[in-house]
């Protein structure tokens, strides 16, 4: 296979909402590039991106896949993407790693929340931009109402390269305005028929290409120039100025293709080949420290690792971009991200599951290698001497989560070891072991994806688990002033135990002053702070102890006992064993016996004499509540609202953001369990929402009650 230099790379991400038709495209690029010799399908199983078993059990893709294609003398590196939102984590490492986003667009559908969502990413990267709208023989395809909502929803930076005469079953031509060509296809597709413009089709054509060239003078001085002066720009200066138009993103061309016919496939990749930017067009990544790195075949070794893959009959494969420098078959490289070094045995172009081996990758290229033996997915591979970092890929936070365990609780280590190695290869699938809640917590961005992460353990490893819905990490606070005290007193023979601990507890907040006297029914309790410990708690808030004993009622030695005794409370609170915060205590008083008084004696008083005066100071049980953004069509608007007051949410705001409505809400973590499942169901998939965390607020009375009572429940039982 020829070795291809930097300035004949192109690298492009194959984007989309579910069902759109990009695996079917990518099959129809492969087969018009001569990589395959017969096209597969979808419901087939058969297709060269879709290979991995959980793919052909589902119907749909669930990873991205890295195909080539050697077109007009260039090398094409395409990923194609998963298009469910559960799955949008491969298609933010796909344009983090590629310079150009095809998005294909379901002319019968129309523009889904899901093409919104990864338009807003190539926005958030500042990716150029083209729009293929596939399935024009579909029976409900629309092509002026398709285009003419996209224009409203992305603007008038939307500019179609072509349009078809007619749609739906009859589709079978359309007009090139760039080339000013009609092109023409039988009903099986395949080679076009390639005439002139019809002339009854000439003012409407001629109209459209006067766009087109509008569009790309804009882009260079020069061009601009010479269209004021002459009315018209050659080919080769359209695609000039198409090219920078893509590169800073005021144009964003709209081809037509029926990807299972194969019409209009190849003038869209022909358009790839010569006006697409190549790597060395787009700006320089920026590495860790700040830095440009350019893509310099003649400049120091780097390498990004930007997924790991378990595949049948090889093991782990690692697939990488040669960010700077040439790297050769045999290279020792260190990896930066680990400390390690590494050599890369072997070096392959890859295309699906087919790896075709090399001798060299130039910068700009992508690849893959196997048997590295200490690498993972974010890793930087590193020349000698070279000291290269990156790290700029950044997920979205999960939406969904459930805890997991092994069916056989003898199997937990080799679950853990199965679920860290899920994460190499999809880093949204989180997994964090619990210590509160005693559980291991697998959270990703929706249903689907965690039910396919179930399939995989179950059918590729062979280890049966279970799912069950997660603990909720409440925390517990107090409302008001209490105090209490407690005698921990125990003779067994010999020494004893002795320890008496007094303490008011009260809720704190930062900053805030300190009472010199407290009132409890007819006492009166003057304090004098002789020191004070302010404790940051890891689950957030603040333990404040102050030591306010006179005359040596307890010795100072035993101070630090207390302290442990009220952590253990702070740590399973009074109320449900959930972490209390945001708490005061003062110990004013005391005794202790010149035998019997030891640290576990105080220890235990201090934890006692905190439970009591907790239940008496108007405790109250906090949850986790979080913002909730939901995106969706305003037909369903009232359901979804409906919906999420079931919930307990809060609206906070409303707004129209490109023919969607934009829910702005708070919502308790209780009732985001489902949601993704519930919204999808609602909407007919056509919605989406983000959720990060908020804040603890109180829970309702009702709940704290019922709360209570599962938790007095439990120990009962214990």
């Amino acid at each position: 296979m020829k070795i291809y230099k930097t300035d004949e790379l192109k690298n492009i991400a194959l984007l989309g909402s579910k069902g759109c038709g990009k695996t079917t495209l990518a099959e129809s690029m492969l087969y018009e590039c001569g990589v395959i010799k017969r096209r597969g399908t979808v419901d087939a199983g058969n297709t060269v991106c879709d290979y991995f078993p959980v793919e052909k059990e589902y119907g749909y893709s669930v990873f991205s896949t890295i195909f080539y294609a050697e077109f007009l003398n260039k090398k094409l590196n395409v990923i194609d993407c998963p298009g469910s939102d559960d799955f949008v984590g491969n298609a933010i490492t796909a344009l983090n790693v590629t310079d150009t986003g095809v998005i294909v667009v379901d002319a019968q559908n129309g523009v889904e929340v899901g093409t919104q969502n990864i338009f807003r990413t190539t926005a958030k990267l500042n990716k150029p931009v083209i729009f293929a709208l596939n399935q024009l023989d579909g029976d409900k395809a629309d092509y002026e109402n398709i285009l003419e909502q996209m224009r409203e929803i992305f603007g008038k930076k939307v500019i179609p390269i072509q349009y078809p005469l007619s749609t739906g079953s009859g589709f079978n031509a359309m007009i090139d305005v760039l080339l000013m060509k009609k092109y023409s296809w039988g009903p099986n597709g395949g080679v076009p028929t390639i005439e002139e413009v019809p002339e009854e089709e000439r003012e409407k054509a001629i109209q459209m290409q006067q766009q087109l060239v509008e569009a790309a003078a804009e882009n260079d001085e020069s061009l601009m120039e010479k269209f004021f002066e002459q009315g018209i720009l050659t080919e080769d200066e359209m695609r000039e100025g198409i090219r920078k138009g893509l590169v800073d993103r005021s144009i964003f061309p709209v081809f037509c293709v029926s990807a299972l016919k194969d019409m209009g496939v190849r003038r869209m990749m022909e358009f790839l080949g010569n006006v697409v930017p190549f790597v060395k067009d787009m700006p320089a990544p920026i590495d860790t420290e700040g830095n440009e790195v350019k893509p310099d075949s003649n400049g120091p070794l780097s390498l990004y690792v930007f997924k790991t893959t378990v595949e049948p009959h090889i093991g782990e494969v690692q697939y990488f971009k040669v960010m700077s420098g040439t790297l050769t078959t045999g290279a020792d490289v260190d990896n930066i991200s680990r400390g390690s070094k590494e050599r890369i045995a072997q070096i392959y172009c890859v295309c699906g599951q087919i790896k075709t081996p090399v001798d060299k990758m130039e910068a700009g290229d992508i690849g893959a290698s196997v048997k590295l033996k200490d690498v993972r997915t974010g890793n930087t591979l590193d020349g000698k001497g070279v000291d290269i970092a990156f790290d700029f890929i950044k997920y979205p936070a999960p939406k969904y989560s459930r805890a997991v365990r092994p069916v056989n609780e003898s199997d937990a280590e080799k679950l853990n070891v199965i679920l860290t190695r899920m994460h190499e290869e999809d880093p949204t699938w989180e997994i964090a072991q619990s210590k509160e809640l005693k559980q291991t917590i697998l959270s990703g961005q929706g249903e689907f994806h965690l039910r396919t992460l179930k399939w995989r353990v179950e059918n590729n490893d062979k280890l049966p688990i279970i799912f069950e819905e997660p603990k909720i990490p409440y925390r517990e606070t107090i409302t008001k002033a209490a105090r209490a005290d407690y005698r921990h007193k125990k003779q067994s023979g010999g020494a004893g135990q002795f320890g008496e601990v007094h303490l008011i507890v009260e809720p704190y907040t930062d900053g805030m002053p300190m009472s010199e006297t407290y009132r409890f029914g007819n006492q009166e309790f003057k304090i004098n702070v002789r020191d004070q410990q302010e404790i940051p708690l890891e689950w957030g808030g603040k333990l404040v102890v102050c030591n306010s004993i006179v005359g040596g009622a307890i010795d100072a030695r035993f101070i630090p006992a207390i302290v442990k005794g009220l952590m253990d409370r702070m740590e399973h609170g009074p109320l449900t064993g959930s972490y209390a915060r945001d708490v005061r205590v003062i110990v004013y008083d005391g005794k202790m016996h010149p035998v019997d008084s030891n640290e576990i004696s105080f220890r235990l008083a201090a934890r006692n004499a905190f439970s009591e005066a907790f239940r008496n100071a108007s405790p109250k049980v906090l949850e986790p509540v979080y913002d909730v953004d939901v995106f969706v069509p305003a037909d369903v608007m009232g359901d979804v609202m409906s919906d999420l007051q079931s919930r307990r949410a809060i609206i906070m705001g409303m707004t129209s953001d490109n023919g969607f409505e934009k829910i702005t809400t708070k919502v308790p973590l209780k009732e985001m369990s489902n949601y993704s499942t519930a919204l999808s169901s609602i909407t007919g998939g056509r919605s989406s929402f983000t959720m990060t965390f908020s804040g603890y607020e109180l829970v309702p009375a009702d709940i704290q009650e019922k709360l209570l009572k599962e938790y007095a429940a439990k120990h009962i039982d214990e």
